[in-house]
């Protein structure tokens, strides 16, 4: 775009602003103009009202500029090496955001419809998702996962302990009881695109799941990365699970290997 020609000869400005509606051109103008830039500032309609503005960057980011302020930080080896690299920092709304980094973000759209495990690589989008449940939580459960696993840690099976615990005050269910629940409602057994699980990433437990609460958990694509050499890629899903509360309970990434074309 002409623009980027005309941002690059300015050779280097602390912030810069788009405005637009257009999330591609956004695209296309951030990623341009990111290295002559500190800080990026997409303007849409859904962020305008909440802006900071231009000069007004956010406390937590972290920008400078080429040749301008910047953050002071020394460090050596492969850290240094990175931070001598240009970096920029990009406001935007979700929807922006995830356009510009390919990445979806929370409160960028999302997609219901077809199970998106049953999707291929090829045909899946990001924001696609499924959203399952709700499942109760019974103090069964809880006293089987305890002795299932061996996991009999007392805030899982003594009542009048647990009540003085600070953080619950009473029994209160595991934690990766709660996760392989949330994976039996959004799974999808039949054979298909989805090839294996090879982890999970980032999980927190947030709020504590008693006997008696129900559980839903949403999944939504939140990175899909091909790989040249393979028929598969890799796709990283956003879960939140929550109560009938609307409280987040857990939140993570799961990891999965796709097909890129649905071989049935």
């Amino acid at each position: 775009a002409d623009v980027v020609d005309l941002a690059a000869r300015g050779r280097g400005s602390l912030a810069g602003s788009v405005v637009t509606g257009d999330a591609d051109f956004a695209r296309e103008v951030v990623l341009g103009a990111a290295p002559w830039h500190g800080r990026v500032l997409v303007l849409d309609s859904t962020d305008a009202k909440e802006s900071t503005g231009h000069g007004s960057p956010m406390p937590q980011l972290v920008h400078g500029g080429p040749g301008r302020a910047g953050g002071g930080e020394e460090m050596g080896g492969i850290r240094g090496v990175l931070h001598h690299m240009q970096r920029t920092a990009v406001q935007g709304s979700p929807a922006v955001l995830g356009a510009v980094t390919g990445r979806w973000v929370p409160g960028a759209p999302r997609q219901e419809g077809t199970h998106p495990f049953r999707k291929s690589l090829a045909e899946l989008r990001l924001g696609d998702t499924v959203v399952a449940g709700p499942r109760t939580v019974t103090r069964a459960d809880i006293d089987h996962f305890a002795e299932f696993t061996g996991d009999t840690f007392y805030a899982h099976t003594d009542s009048e302990a647990a009540k003085a615990n600070p953080f619950f005050g009473g029994k209160v269910a595991h934690g990766y009881l709660v996760v392989s629940f949330a994976a039996g409602l959004f799974v999808s057994p039949e054979p298909g695109p989805v090839l294996a699980n090879y982890g999970l990433e980032h999980l927190r437990f947030l709020t504590p799941t008693y006997p008696g609460d129900e559980l839903t958990v949403t999944l939504t694509a939140k990175q899909i990365t091909p790989r040249e050499t393979n028929d598969y890629g890799e796709v990283r899903w956003d879960a939140d699970v929550t109560n009938a509360k609307g409280e987040s309970v857990a939140k993570y990434d799961v990891l999965t290997l796709v097909a890129k074309e649905d071989s049935r």
